[in-house]
């Protein structure tokens, strides 16, 4: 694996060392009660994650403060601009891409968030940190914020956009301690899987990859953008589709100035991407998809143009005693097992020859009729009828139907950038 290394982090770990992952201290029965209390002062502190405290340490720690209300009532010392919200000053793909992205909250919140589809991604994920000393026996503060990532591929360029943004901060500082000090630091890297990628491959990132800044700077200005690309020759390789298996890294770090080590989480924001040059196979001649996207041929009943081509293939996935070739415990793939795109021509005329030969074995010669020998998975998997577990169905259905078919899953396949062994579904 190429990798650049986190920058951000390696510099805060100059002032303060890292950990991979907060540690809680347990509380003891002798220990001191967990409460708010600023009579001494604090000689070194850490954020937690509020999920893994105790309710008698966050009861007095309910009140949430919105950024913008706590700086207005420190404006004499901490006089802060007037600031947009990152959904006023994103574009109009950006606020479409998070109505629905609200509405996948569960898969949001998660490290590869919600992948709407090959070229959108999108991630919301909440904070809820705890400021205490690192005995664990008193509770300085605590900050809520939400963390937006949304990503941007492109079928025709060998780009892929992200638009991130700390939104919605609240704070609830105790006593003396001082909410603008503290700072949230965003530290993006990429890697290239080299054995997974053809020959040469290369990721430019973008000139800024690291944001440091205190809970003020973020209030002021919560968006950044950063942009991705992968050089190429400019024109086809024959057997080389110039692919290159990358992922994009997002760690994410919270601090105070007297914190002894910071909240720090690696891999707060995944996203694996590939870039391509294939050629008319994958529609556009180059492009950019998101590769853990679901990919799903939908079909459906009602469609009279393909009703039988549906019926077929809703037949082999539920109900495979209905299909020839027939035998005790058939089951077809494609509906919870992928199917895997094939652009072999020579090999897809094999899974052909092997579907007429059943179909003529089962209904006899079919010539100079309006039937066309209908296979599922399809010759253009590798899953196809010549793949040599007779896991497939061939069957007679009327020729302009089945062609109508062919051309839905081509149309498919073009739209998501589908390369050969590429996965997919078929609901």
């Amino acid at each position: 694996m190429l990798r650049s290394l986190p920058r951000a982090m390696q510099a805060l770990a100059a002032a303060c060392a890292m950990t991979a992952v907060a540690t809680i201290p347990t509380a003891s029965a002798t220990a001191a009660p967990h409460q708010p209390d600023d009579s001494h002062p604090v000689e070194g502190t850490e954020f937690v994650d509020a999920s893994s405290l105790p309710d008698t340490e966050l009861h007095k720690l309910t009140d949430p403060v919105p950024l913008a209300d706590y700086l207005r009532s420190r404006r004499e010392e901490d006089p802060a601009p007037p600031s947009k919200s990152a959904k006023e000053i994103g574009t109009a793909q950006d606020a479409d891409l998070r109505t629905e992205c609200a509405q996948h909250a569960e898969a949001a919140k998660q490290a590869a968030g919600w992948i709407k589809s090959r070229f959108e991604t999108c991630q919301k994920r909440p904070y809820d940190l705890v400021l205490r000393d690192i005995n664990g026996t008193k509770t300085i503060g605590r900050l809520w914020f939400d963390v937006w990532v949304l990503g941007f591929a492109y079928d025709g360029s060998r780009r892929v956009d992200y638009t991130v943004s700390v939104e919605d901060i609240q704070v609830q500082p105790v006593g003396s301690e001082d909410a603008t000090k503290w700072k949230i630091v965003q530290d993006f890297s990429h890697s290239i899987n080299v054995s997974t990628s053809d020959p040469n491959p290369k990721v430019d990132g973008p000139a800024k990859t690291v944001r440091d800044e205190t809970l003020t700077g973020w209030h002021t200005n919560p968006l950044w953008t950063l942009t991705y690309t992968s050089p190429d020759t400019g024109k086809l390789e024959t057997g080389n589709q110039q692919r290159v298996n990358a992922l994009v890294q997002m760690d994410l770090a919270v601090n105070s100035p007297n914190s002894k080590k910071p909240y720090s989480q690696v891999g707060a924001f995944t996203s694996s991407v590939r870039f391509d040059y294939a050629g008319r196979i994958a529609g556009k001649f180059k492009g950019t998809v998101f590769r853990q996207a679901r990919v799903e041929l939908q079909l459906s009943l009602s469609d009279t143009a393909i009703t039988e081509s549906t019926r077929h293939i809703r037949d082999a996935q539920q109900h495979p005693e209905r299909t020839f070739p027939s035998w005790v415990g058939k089951t077809v793939p494609g509906a919870t097992e992928p199917l895997h795109r094939l652009v072999d021509e020579d090999k897809q005329a094999a899974n052909r020859r092997a579907a007429i030969a059943t179909c003529e074995n089962v209904w006899g010669d079919y010539s100079g009729t309006r039937l066309q020998c209908d296979e599922y998975p399809f010759a253009s998997t590798k899953e196809g009828a010549n793949a040599g577990d007779d896991r497939y169905s061939a069957r007679l259905i009327d020729g302009d139907d089945n062609e109508t078919g062919g051309r839905r899953l081509n149309s498919m396949y073009t739209a998501n950038r589908m390369l050969d062994g590429d996965p997919f579904y078929v609901r």
